[in-house]
């Protein structure tokens, strides 16, 4: 598990990338390249990078109902940050507040991954587990992650994998330190 500090900090991050990737449809001037189903963004200053791509398909569920739900934006994304030592940080954001103490369950072609949730966003819990569920990324065709609403809605959004590889290489390799 991930400690409060070490949570906080990536938290802090994230929200500040989620501005940043949310600031785009100002400004395209972060977006440096896309590779099929997914982008790649870089800022400056601090120096960060990341491959990102959201939902091809969602389904929201209420006992065991289909529901329409209004939801920010849903994002999948894979982080680094040289000066804070973050190399490959998987985050995703599902557009509303998790249940609290839930997990994201992510199927990657039968293999599950568990994220660990903290407000609005979900990460694998150390930096192991980031790069296994990268690996199963670049080797997988969809992602789909599963998880619950402080409302009790289910939610499960399906990513495409195509572009993932060349993406987050691409944001790595721009990173590099």
């Amino acid at each position: 598990m991930i400690s409060g500090f070490v949570r906080g900090a990536l938290t802090g991050g994230l929200v500040l990338a989620a501005g940043m990737v949310q600031a785009q449809d100002q400004s395209s001037t972060a977006r440096v390249d896309a590779m099929t189903d997914w982008s790649v963004f870089e800022e400056t200053s601090p120096k960060e990078c990341w491959a990102v791509s959201t939902f091809k398909e969602s389904v929201n569920t209420k006992d065991g109902r289909v529901v329409a739900v209004t939801r920010d934006e849903i994002l999948l994304m894979v982080f680094y940050r040289p000066e804070a030592g973050v190399k490959g940080q998987v985050a995703f954001t599902g557009g509303y507040p998790f249940a609290n103490g839930s997990t994201v369950n992510v199927n990657i072609s039968g293999t599950e991954f568990e994220l660990y949730t903290e407000g609005e966003w979900a990460w694998p819990a150390t930096p192991q587990d980031d790069a296994k569920l990268i690996t199963a990324m670049k080797r997988g065709a969809n992602a789909i992650l599963t998880a619950v609403s402080t409302r009790g809605t289910t939610t499960k959004d399906t990513f495409s994998l195509l572009g993932f590889t060349a993406a987050v290489e691409d944001a790595e390799k721009r990173c590099a330190q």
